[in-house]
């Protein structure tokens, strides 16, 4: 069951009565321990996304560096086997139209299913 404050006031569980003089340095005490304890939090914060705004900009550089190299290298690789096709089709044009008429008739089989 509650019971209604009496109004006396204990510090440490001794029965000593705090006197409002007490209590209010140590409310003052507690709230600069807020305060500063909010500053080192909002620090700590800050540095935190500074970290990881600056890993995440690194790491979009370095998959930016990788994409346009695997661009380069397939555009190199596109040109080596055109350059090997139009090779191809110039030494054997009748076997290269066979092998087209080939495979459009095959994709036009897979295409009526």
């Amino acid at each position: 069951m509650a019971t209604a404050p009496t109004g006396k006031v204990t510090r440490g569980g001794n029965g000593a009565k705090a006197k409002p003089e007490d209590l209010e340095a140590e409310i003052a005490r507690l709230r600069e321990d807020v305060a500063r304890l909010s500053a080192q939090l909002s620090a700590t914060g800050q540095h935190s996304y500074s970290a990881a705004k600056r890993a995440a900009t690194e790491g979009a550089e370095q998959l930016r560096v990788k994409g346009e190299a695997a661009m380069e290298n397939i555009r190199a690789n596109a040109s080596d086997m055109e350059r090997q096709v139009s090779d191809a089709v110039r030494e054997k044009p009748i076997s290269s139209l066979a092998i087209a008429v080939g495979v459009g008739y095959f994709l036009a089989l897979l295409s009526r299913r």
